[in-house]
């Protein structure tokens, strides 16, 4: 399936609202740092910009599943918009964690109706792969527009004209949205509102794939909060550490654009089966390295290997649930990452204190090795020959 226009604006949807968070994300703890808050407070604002999803993304999901795109996203929007606006007039700490709120669970809870919408639209299994390949893309967009805009602004005009444009940018994810054709709802069965969203792990698939998806998370964030420790160790200078950094999230973005030309060839659960054993050996192999040539070489290894999993991740999920509960399973997925990401950093920061930084790759590593078990028993059972 080639990115048609309607395809292209759900993606560049995704990008604004997604823009608006990650703009946020840089500007409002930098706001706070020169405001003379400590690092601690500035953690807890970080941490915020997950926190949300962790209790939001089901209720989203189950609401995506009530009133299929324009009206999630449309109240996403809303909220995006105007949380952010509320750093424009008072740009304290307390409204900036506010903001930070608003920002972060209105982009998920959009991706999480974008992401319903547009598995939707796919009528088999290659299609499916392809449009989350092209979907997948726009978060490396947006992680780039976003930083990189407020960044400019904040330089040239101040912090209140960067929150206007953070602000600015859900509406024009609205003009873009407001036009995209609706699709029927699928008929839910009769289950007299006995309905909950843990009976959707009554799956065992669905419980695996929930749990690869929660190690690979980890893996994301593992290689984000330590290699600047590495890099530390290693005398790197804080430039070569964000270029190591950067060469990951650009190879994650390639790979992407390179699944939708091979889905017809790929199967998801041998796609996600190979990229852990792959991510398995960089995780060994990263903390020995000691030249930023090597790092950088690894880094972008591990952006390919990690960069594959979303869209089959995503494939697969809607494969196996039920198609009028496809937001619910997507919430669940939402809250296990965002769970991750406000956990993770505080384990791995308390193990890297007691053991070390190479310990925390390599048990990571381990993990990721033995979870390549559930990948391989994802695959379909085949019928026995008579």
């Amino acid at each position: 399936m080639k990115p048609n226009w309607l395809l292209i604006r759900l993606i560049l949807v995704q990008v604004f609202i997604h823009a608006c968070m990650t703009g946020m994300r840089m500007a409002a703890p930098l706001l706070a740092l020169r405001q003379g808050h400590s690092a601690a407070a500035v953690g807890v604002l970080m941490s915020l910009f997950a926190l949300t999803l962790v209790f939001l993304s089901l209720p989203a999901g189950r609401f995506a599943d009530r009133n299929t795109l324009r009206r999630p996203v449309g109240i996403a929007i809303l909220c995006a918009a105007s949380g952010t606006s509320l750093a424009v007039f008072w740009p304290v700490f307390p409204v900036l964690c506010v903001s930070a709120l608003l920002a972060g669970g209105s982009a998920g809870s959009a991706l999480i109706a974008l992401q319903r919408h547009v598995g939707r639209m796919a009528t088999n299994q290659t299609e499916r792969r392809q449009v989350f390949s092209w979907l997948a893309i726009g978060p490396s967009i947006s992680n780039f527009i976003g930083p990189f805009a407020a960044g400019i602004v904040i330089d040239t005009a101040g912090f209140r004209a960067a929150f206007a444009l953070m602000a600015a940018f859900p509406l024009i994810s609205w003009w873009l949205v407001r036009g995209a054709p609706e699709q029927a709802q699928p008929e839910p069965p009769d289950d007299n509102g006995r309905r909950r969203s843990w009976d959707l792990l009554a799956e065992p698939k669905l419980r695996r794939l929930l749990l690869i998806n929660w190690i690979l998370a980890s893996c994301w964030d593992v290689h984000t909060f330590v290699v600047p420790l590495i890099g530390h160790e290693r005398g790197l200078s804080a430039s070569v550490i964000g270029l190591i950094l950067g060469a990951f999230a650009v190879a994650a973005t390639a790979i992407r654009g390179v699944l939708p030309l091979v889905a017809e060839r790929v199967e998801e659960w041998a796609v996600i089966f190979g990229a852990m054993l792959m991510t398995a050996t960089l995780l060994f192999v990263y903390p020995t390295l000691l030249s930023a040539l090597t790092m950088g070489t690894c880094s972008v290894l591990l952006g390919f290997s990690l960069g594959v999993v979303q869209p089959m991740v995503m494939s697969t999920l809607h494969q196996i649930t039920p198609e009028h509960r496809h937001g619910e399973a997507l919430g669940l997925r939402m809250m296990s990452i965002n769970a991750s990401s406000v956990l993770m950093p505080l384990l791995f920061g308390s193990a890297g204190a007691v053991v070390g930084v190479k310990a925390v790759f390599w048990a990571v590593g381990s993990t990721v090795g033995m979870g390549a078990r559930l990948a391989w028993g994802m695959r379909p059972r085949r019928p026995p020959e008579t």
